[in-house]
Parts: structure tokens; C-alpha cells; sequence
């Protein structure tokens, strides 16, 4: 029969007094190594960036062959997973996180004109590693599924929804066909002198001192063409 009036274990007391039942080492109330945490640390990594590099090789690296940008995805992935991950093991707000993303994409991207199709995998890219990097609480069942459901999407992107399409910027000199009427004689022109199967046009600003007009068009890719300088218009825009 056990005693009740036994008292309670006090790991301090034991501490002070030399049990070292505890396999962790602490320095200033800190543990030196943690096996476990450091395991799950790689495995979240390791899986969130498995992930990520399928939807950027795959999908997004196979239209474009942008490789600037699959830089950019990449390391978005492993800053932001970190940061997360960081930032909800030691009980941060999560807002001040967003925060310094929404920052991160500001400072830069203000600067350069990013297509949609790239700001749309930028996100999707920051919502991965902010939902893997806050699943220290959810199954994994949960976390497979979650992520099934990003590459779900991904693929449907790639293989449904969007067509090979880029557009150009081009100075137009025969002023007289971008009126409205003349709409169809303007894309037979335009057709004629780029040899491009344009679906869309649309006229820009006009110059009647000089007679003519900035035209952008929009027009399809073949299935291997690329096209990542579709609105350049002047040369340091080629930097």
C-alpha cells in the first residue's frame, strides 16, 4: 500500500542536490541541446521545402524558366518557415511576423514590375511555410492534406486555368489605325509586322507632336516560348 503522506518530487531540490535523471543540458534556464525539438525542426523544414521546390520546379519554373525567381520563391520559403516556426516557439505574436513579411515584399518588389502569375506563387509560396512553420499543433494527416491541397492547386494552375499568353509594349507609328473603328485593321498590322497571334490591344498614351502612340498587345506563346521582358522600354530596364 503507498504511502500518501510521501512528499511530492521537486525537480529543483533534486537538481540542487545532484539528480541528473534529466537528459538535457540547461545553461541559464535554457536547455543547451533538445533531440526532439531539433528533430522536428529538420522534418518541418525538410518537408516544407519538398513542397515548395515541387510547386517552383514543376509549376512555376516549366512555364517561365525564370531561375532569378526561383531564387526568390526558395529562399522565401526557408526565411519565412524559420520565422515562423521561431517566432511561434518562443510565443511571439504572430502579427508582428506578418508584419516583417509584408515588409520584406514591399521594399523591393515596389522597385520592379512583377507579373501576377509571379506575385500569386510569391504568396502561395508564404502561405506554405507559414502554415507548415505554424503546425506545431496540428496531425500530420492535417499537414499532408494541407499541403496536397497547395500542389492541388498548383497543378490546376499549370495545366487548366492558364494560358501561355505575354504581351509587349510597342511605339506605333501609324497613328491613324488606333482609332476604334479601325480596330481590325490595327491588329491585322500589327500581326503582319510581329508575326504574333494577338488576342487583345490596347493604346496607351499618345504623342500628336511626333504622331504616335505607346500600343501594349497581348498575344499566345508557343508550347517551349518564354518571354520575361514583355513591358522593358528602355535600356536600363534590361539591367
Amino acid at each position: 500500500m503507498l504511502n500518501s503522506d510521501l512528499p511530492e518530487f521537486d525537480p529543483t531540490i533534486a537538481q540542487q542536490y545532484g539528480d541528473h535523471t534529466s537528459s538535457s543540458l540547461n545553461f541559464m534556464g535554457t536547455p543547451l541541446f533538445d533531440l526532439d525539438a531539433l528533430i522536428q525542426l529538420f522534418m518541418r523544414f525538410g518537408f516544407n521545402m519538398l513542397i515548395c521546390w515541387i510547386i517552383i520546379r514543376y509549376f512555376y519554373y516549366r512555364k517561365n524558366e525564370r531561375k532569378d525567381f526561383m531564387f526568390t520563391f526558395t529562399f522565401f520559403a526557408v526565411t519565412i518557415f524559420l520565422l515562423i516556426y521561431l517566432l511561434n516557439s518562443v510565443k511571439l505574436q504572430i502579427g508582428m511576423g506578418l508584419g516583417l513579411f509584408a515588409v520584406f515584399g514591399i521594399l523591393r518588389y515596389r522597385t520592379e514590375q512583377v507579373s501576377v502569375r509571379e506575385m500569386t506563387y510569391l504568396f502561395a509560396i508564404i502561405g506554405i511555410s507559414v502554415v507548415n512553420g505554424l503546425s506545431s499543433g496540428m496531425s500530420y494527416s492535417a499537414l499532408v492534406a494541407a499541403n496536397l491541397l497547395f500542389l492541388g492547386a498548383a497543378m490546376l494552375e499549370s495545366k487548366i486555368i492558364v494560358r501561355k499568353t505575354s504581351s509587349k509594349i510597342i511605339l506605333y507609328e501609324n497613328i491613324e489605325l488606333i482609332k476604334p473603328e479601325k480596330s481590325l485593321e490595327l491588329k491585322a498590322d500589327l500581326e503582319a509586322r510581329t508575326g504574333l497571334t494577338i488576342i487583345n490591344i490596347e493604346v496607351g498614351h499618345i504623342d500628336f507632336l511626333r504622331d504616335v502612340a505607346y500600343v501594349k498587345i497581348c498575344y499566345l506563346l508557343s508550347d517551349n516560348e518564354t518571354n520575361s521582358i514583355d513591358s522593358f522600354i528602355k535600356p536600363s530596364q534590361f539591367i
